[in-house]
């Protein structure tokens, strides 16, 4: 694929902690957002804008270069990141472990600003329940 393009790829990524487990809890969560961000800026073509989310849901705003394909990447982020925080947190059992499936939605630019407030906020919309639908949804495979 040529290097040579002007792309403006914005997207809200969204996945589950297995079961839905509360497994994100403030240490787990600041390590996983933390890693989590790493990784997407060691991909060349990703910037983040915002990583969010609360005990068992992550919400992620990117964007990404057309040379990037989404499904994999997401896996990758979701792999290599439990297993980040797995090995980082020093224990012997798993400690964070994601449901299978994502949802993924994508934005133009002037609505950036938006979806980053959205994902910043997360745990006032889930306590008031003034969730986006369209910004929480899951897909899972079995």
């Amino acid at each position: 694929m040529s290097r040579n393009y002007y792309s403006e790829i914005n997207l809200h990524i969204v996945w589950h902690t297995k079961n839905s487990l509360p497994l994100l809890n403030p240490q787990i969560k600041t390590l996983t957002h933390q890693r989590l961000k790493k990784r997407i800026i060691d991909t060349p073509g990703a910037f983040v804008h915002e990583i969010g989310g609360i005990e068992d849901h992550v919400h992620v705003a990117v964007t990404v270069a057309p040379t990037i394909a989404i499904s994999e990447w997401i896996g990758q982020l979701k792999g290599g990141t439990s297993h980040d925080v797995n090995q980082q947190a020093g224990l012997n059992n798993k400690t964070l472990h994601w449901q299978t499936g994502y949802g993924v939605v994508s934005f133009g630019t002037r609505d950036l600003e938006w979806v980053t407030s959205y994902i910043r906020h997360q745990r006032e919309h889930h306590a008031r329940r003034t969730v986006h639908e369209r910004l929480e949804r899951i897909i899972q495979y079995e």
